[in-house]
Formats: structure tokens, sequence, C-alpha cells
């Protein structure tokens, strides 16, 4: 299978810098993966295309505010991606500019807040750090760091807060769960009125999400791995939802990583708490997934084979098109689409 039958024509003005001032107002694609059929809406609609005993399935990650400048001893500044966190204060690193950066060189971070040395270099050329610092780490990382949006989002994010879903709260991810960012307090409450039922489950989402698709064909390409937890409470949920009649709806492709990971051949969940590299392209089987809600995918990208395997490579190709043509907007702050 060609990587290239996953790319698209995207005009570079469809790619969303900023997120909507309401997050449900992001417009909506319905896409039926049975007949192919599209449907044109907007996210705060949503609830009509759920029903009563279905299940939503959200990723509670947090986004690190992992970017952070700060200045070598010499006065050289420098910027720090966070990536792994390798326990006792050490992480795993990119640095820019990172050709000089030695093993033994000091950096600090917020007027002094932070400091770190460099302990080693691994075979990616990433360091790997020490943090120094007086408190609590995460609450100082939200003192002195910024958070990494992706390369495609040039412009400047005002309120930090827009690139985390309204139930964020575990801290790890690199990147936000972006098809959960279309939904507000009250379409969360709204679910539990209608009786439809919700479960958390966590997944730090890791730069390689970013990461193009270098082979030539899809099955020789190498899937990066992310961590993820699923509880005993959220098994329960979502098995007692699925034995009752009820649809598992992933909010995301994290979630969808999540599920058919943490799952048995007949679709029935078990808690587990690891780390996967599963690689979801067309030919897979699902097993726990009955519907999708997700944002619009790079071209030629792991995420757009996910749920080319899901509802089809023709379907989705040409549910593309017709957001392209239809002036969707694309990408981490773009619009929404429900495959079901």
């Amino acid at each position: 299978m060609l990587v290239n039958d996953f790319d698209y024509y995207l005009p570079e003005e469809l790619i969303a810098q900023h997120p909507m001032e309401k997050r449900s107002d992001s417009r909506l694609m319905v896409l039926d993966r049975q007949s192919g059929e599209t449907k044109e809406d907007h996210f705060y609609n949503i609830l009509d295309y759920l029903k009563e005993g279905d299940c939503l399935v959200f990723n509670n990650t947090r986004v690190l505010p992992a970017r952070l400048f700060g200045i070598k001893t010499n006065g050289t500044p420098v910027e720090f991606l966070l990536l792994n966190d390798l326990g006792g204060d050490l992480w795993d690193v990119i640095v820019k500019p990172g050709r000089r950066c030695k093993i033994g060189d000091r950096f600090t971070f917020g007027d002094g807040l932070m400091s770190c040395v460099v302990e080693a270099i691994d075979e990616t050329g990433n360091r790997h750090v020490r943090f120094e610092y007086d408190g609590v780490f995460l609450e100082i990382l939200e003192q002195v760091g910024n958070v990494p949006l992706p390369p495609y989002i040039t412009e400047r994010l005002e309120d930090k807060e827009r690139y985390q879903t309204v139930y964020a709260k575990v801290p790890g991810s690199a990147a936000a769960p972006t098809a959960g960012l279309h939904f507000t307090p009250e379409i969360l409450e709204e679910l539990e009125r209608r009786g439809i039922h919700k479960a958390q489950v966590t997944l730090n989402v890791g730069l390689g999400t970013f990461r193009p698709v270098k082979a030539e064909t899809v099955e020789d390409h190498v899937m990066h791995s992310e961590r993820f937890s699923i509880t005993q409470e959220a098994c329960d949920i979502i098995n007692s939802a699925r034995a009752k009649g009820g649809r598992i709806i992933a909010v995301g492709t994290t979630d969808v990583r999540v599920l058919e990971s943490a799952s048995d051949e007949n679709g029935i969940l078990h808690p587990m708490d690891g780390a996967t590299s599963i690689f979801i392209y067309p030919g897979y089987k699902f097993k726990a997934v009955d519907g999708i809600i997700t944002n619009f995918h790079l071209p030629k990208s792991t995420l757009i084979m996910l749920i080319s395997a899901f509802a089809g490579q023709e379907n989705v190709m040409a549910a593309y098109k017709r957001a392209v043509d239809s002036r969707f907007r694309f990408f981490s702050f773009g619009d929404s689409m429900f495959i079901s």
C-alpha cells in the first residue's frame, strides 16, 4: 500500500491558525462509513448524532508547557523541548541550536527559577538533562514554559488554555488531543442529561504524531510509541455500555489507539498501564470502536491512515475533498468530523 494514496491537495489558507472564539462553533462533517455519504453541520449539533446508551471516550491528558527558552552559561540563547520524563528530574529533550550542546553544559530558564545540566546525548541526538529548582517541578514549569504548538501553526496563541481540552487534567503530552477541543462544559453536561455515558482514558501524545511518514509503502513505516493508561472504572463503563447495545465512540485518534490496544478479540476492555506502538491502517479489524470524532489530519500521516482503516480510504479521501471544496478549517484548531 503506497503512502501517496493518502495524499490530498490542501490550500495553505485552510490551515487554521487560531481556535474559534467559541469551541463548539467549529464546523462538523458527518461521514457514514458504510455508504460514504457526508453531511455538513456545526459541532454544537453533535448531540443530534448521538443516541441514548452511547459511550464517549475522552483522553484527559494535559499538554505540558514543554517549550523552554533559556540561556547557556556563556550567554547564548537556547530553546528546549521536553519530550519524555526519565525520572529523578532527568528529561529527554530536543535542544536548538543543538550542535554545540555538550555533556556538562549548563542552562538557566525564567530568570533563574530553573536550571539544568546536560548528562548524556542519545543515539538520536536528543539530550538527557537534569533539572534543578526549588519547589514543585510542574508548578515552576507552568511559570517558565510555553505550550509547544504544532509546526504548522505559525501565529501566536494568546490564551494557552485554548490548546487544552476543558477536561484536561493529567499532565504529560507534547500535543493536544485536538478532537476534544470542540467540547464545552455545556455539551458535556447535556450528554449526561441525554443518557450518554462518558469514560476517560489517558494517552500522552508525543511529537511523533507530527512526524511525516518517510517510507514509500505504509507497511514499511515504524510507528512511534506513546504512554497510556485505562483504569478498571473506565473499562467497566465502556464494557457495560457495549453489553447494553451502546456504541463506543472515541473522541480522537488517541482514544482509538488506547481502546484497540487494551481490547481483547471480543472487544472487551481490560485495565492497562503501559505503552502502545499500535499502527492502524487499512486492513486492520477494529475490535472496540464503533465511531470516531476527529479533526482533519495532515496528508500522508498515520492519522489519516487510521481513519481510512475505519471508514475506507475512498470514503475518507472523498470527504476530505468535499471539506476542501467547502472551505473547512484543517488540523489542530480546525473543524471536526464524526464518523459512524
